[in-house]
């Protein structure tokens, strides 16, 4: 069974609760952060192709002092590869410098192109190759994963969504959770988007628990037993983004929190994303 700080997949394989998130840094920027992630007790590190940065990351894992099975990678495949899975996949595994990848996502579903589905067929055949532990989706709809299973027989491990305070998506979020589909949150603190971080009901919650509204939101999403994924490159920040395991939400704090919800979409829409 996993520890307070991990949530289980579909399969039974243990997610850290918590990850860091590495979209938009590069270099040594970007190593110094992962290695300061790692150091303060992330175990999750979540990039992408589209990221540019999967060779640092590679880089920042390997001399971090700690051991390969103890880091949960994961990676995503762009929107122009679902016809290129197995190229797309060993050009990442080549890049981050691993023999296999804890997590492989479709990064959008793309939908106009309508390849989501043979995708993730050749996906299935990487996890049955041992080279990927678990495979999911990113920024899928509930429409789509019935029909991953309907046509593949095979539900994934995962969904990465949009999900903050004030974008909460909680119909496709329970259903995902029915059907044991673990929910990842990017961009949990509102995509450098700041009035989110300052809102006052968030703001309230944080002075009452003497917490940063950032620890106040990355608990609340804990609690709801969804991954968040802040990515930070001050160290500072991710130390203090990751201590959110000594204090709890309220049962009137948790209401609150779910009455912040105005679907607020601070990226891009996957209903029309290329």
């Amino acid at each position: 069974m996993p520890d307070k700080k991990q949530l289980l997949a579909r399969d039974g394989n243990a997610i850290p609760a918590i990850g860091f998130g590495v979209w938009q840094s590069r270099g040594e920027e970007l190593i110094n952060a992962v290695r300061c992630a790692l150091d303060s007790g992330y175990r999750l590190i979540d990039t992408a192709a589209i990221y540019g940065n999967e060779s640092e990351v590679g880089t920042a894992i390997k001399t971090a002092g700690v051991r390969r099975e103890d880091v949960f990678i994961t990676t995503k495949l762009w929107n122009d590869r679902h016809d290129d899975v197995e190229n797309a996949f060993s050009e990442s595994l080549s890049k981050l410098g691993c023999d296999y990848i804890d997590l492989y996502l479709i990064h959008w579903p793309v939908s106009g192109q309508d390849l989501f589905v043979s995708a993730w067929n050749d996906m299935i055949r990487l996890r049955d190759s041992g080279r990927v532990k678990n495979i999911g989706v990113s920024n899928f709809s509930i429409e789509q994963i019935r029909r991953l299973e309907a046509e593949t027989g095979v539900l994934p491990a995962v969904n990465q969504l949009q999900i903050h305070p004030l974008n909460q998506q909680r119909e496709l979020v329970d259903w995902l959770r029915v059907q044991g589909v673990v929910t990842q949150a990017w961009s949990p603190l509102g995509h450098g988007s700041q009035h989110i971080l300052t809102e006052p009901g968030i703001l309230k919650i944080a002075a009452r628990h003497h917490k940063t509204p950032a620890q106040i939101i990355l608990r609340w999403l804990y609690e709801n037993q969804i991954v968040a994924l802040p990515k930070s490159s001050t160290p500072q920040r991710i130390k203090e983004n990751i201590d959110i395991f000594d204090f709890s939400l309220s049962a009137s704090e948790l209401a609150a929190m779910r009455e912040l919800d105005r679907g607020l979409n601070v990226g891009n829409d996957p209903t029309s994303f290329r």
